[in-house]
């Protein structure tokens, strides 16, 4: 089957809700043959101040394509982060979301300085009016009550791979959850898609991660689709245009 084609042979465009650009190899040939496979637009996550700064740069390259979100990433912190919030707050008119952010308490990050930059971010969020893109992993319960004590509205959990009872409080409170290409093998990943209605879901790649030992890049956001169609019993057509249309929502992307 073609890429960036559904079941029965009608093109789909699709948004990557989540890639670090800064980190593909080979990137302007990279998006050439995402545009080519139906990625209608990219949303380019920061980590750091030096990963902000290029995923900005990225997008004037490639605007109203790749959209920047700046972030402050668990694994990226250090015990002065003022300079990287400073940075955020001077772009925040340049940026779509912030993201990645979050915490990891599998992470040797020091959980008090995870939860110090997690809330100068979520003061970031509510006085800019800015969407979150969220990394959770073994932090779920304390992510989620932080981002609802802080009165956010709008957020994507990233890769939620979480438990099923922290999953429905993330759905009832209009919260997204993200989609990678380890729907096709990660149990968890996978029970926790099983749950979540197309109308919160988005895909995305987390380029370049590698899955299975294989690089992810933009336009494989395709077998993130692939992926979840299967799972869901839902044809990918139908799969493409909604999650699409979230992205679009949550993001207020103007494409």
């Amino acid at each position: 089957m073609p890429e960036g084609r559904s079941v029965d042979g009608d093109p789909v465009e699709l948004i990557d809700g989540h890639a670090h650009l800064e980190e593909v190899p080979n990137l302007e040939l990279e998006l050439e043959l995402a545009k080519k496979n139906n990625v209608r637009a990219i949303i380019a996550v920061g980590s750091d101040e030096g990963s902000n700064q290029a995923v900005l740069n990225i997008s004037r390259r490639h605007s109203n394509y790749v959209f920047p979100a700046l972030g402050l990433h668990p694994w990226n912190l250090s015990d002065d982060f003022d300079a990287a919030v400073r940075s955020i707050e001077e772009n925040i008119e340049n940026c779509i979301a912030l993201g990645e952010v979050g915490l990891d308490f599998k992470y040797q990050t020091p959980r008090e300085l995870q939860l110090k930059a997690f809330g100068r971010v979520l003061d970031l969020a509510l006085r800019h009016d800015k969407p979150l893109i969220i990394h959770s992993r073994w932090a779920w319960r304390e992510a989620l009550e932080l981002v609802k004590k802080a009165g956010v509205g709008r957020a994507v959990f990233h890769w939620y791979s979480g438990p099923p009872d922290i999953l429905r409080e993330i759905l009832a409170q209009g919260y997204y959850v993200s989609a990678t290409p380890a729907a096709e093998f990660s149990e968890a990943h996978r029970a926790a898609l099983k749950e979540v209605p197309l109308e919160r879901l988005l895909l995305e790649t987390d380029s370049p991660v590698k899955y299975r030992g294989v690089a992810a890049t933009p336009s494989q956001v395709i077998k993130t689709l692939k992926a979840v169609a299967r799972l869901k019993e839902v044809d990918e057509a139908e799969v493409a245009k909604v999650t699409t249309e979230n992205a679009i929502r949550l993001f207020e992307l103007k494409i």
